[in-house]
């Protein structure tokens, strides 16, 4: 019997020490600015100013932490396994793949992205939700090739 897994994860090329230095970079500019201008006499700028670099910290820190997602699919002859990984726990969630659909969800709205999921039996597990709109398009037809329609089970390759 073979299996057939799929990793998929976002694109987060920015490292710890990359957040830094950008960090750093950007922080120079807007602490410089509001220390003269506060010694000018107009403090009320500093507020803003830190109000400003700890929200960018915020972003910073959300987007690294985005690293540690993970989904891993395993589709065997009998069932379609959904392990997705987060930095705070784990979640799996098992189909049998006889009765699973793969479906790409179109949005209600133009600029939301579309949804892919796979559902069985009223349950549903929503897969890439960080891909891009071809990647997301490309997994899907993939896992529909291995899946196939509900009743509908392809000849394992």
């Amino acid at each position: 019997m073979q299996t057939q897994r799929i990793e998929i994860r976002p694109n987060c090329s920015l490292t710890p020490r990359g957040a830094r230095l950008f960090f750093a970079s950007v922080c120079v500019g807007p602490v410089i600015i509001a220390l003269l201008l506060a010694a000018r006499g107009f403090w009320p700028v500093l507020p803003f100013a830190g109000l400003e670099l700890a929200l960018l910290a915020w972003a910073l820190r959300g987007s690294l932490a985005r690293r540690h997602h993970r989904q891993s699919i395993t589709v065997t002859e009998g069932e379609v396994s959904i392990e997705s990984c987060l930095r705070d726990g784990r979640q799996q969630v098992v189909f049998p793949r006889h009765w699973a659909r793969v479906k790409l969800r179109r949005p209600a709205a133009g600029l939301h992205p579309s949804r892919l999921v796979i559902e069985s039996h009223g349950r549903q597990c929503e897969l890439g939700s960080f891909l891009t709109e071809e990647e997301r398009c490309g997994l899907a037809l993939r896992l529909q090739r291995l899946v196939g329609r509900t009743n509908e089970s392809p000849s394992w390759p």
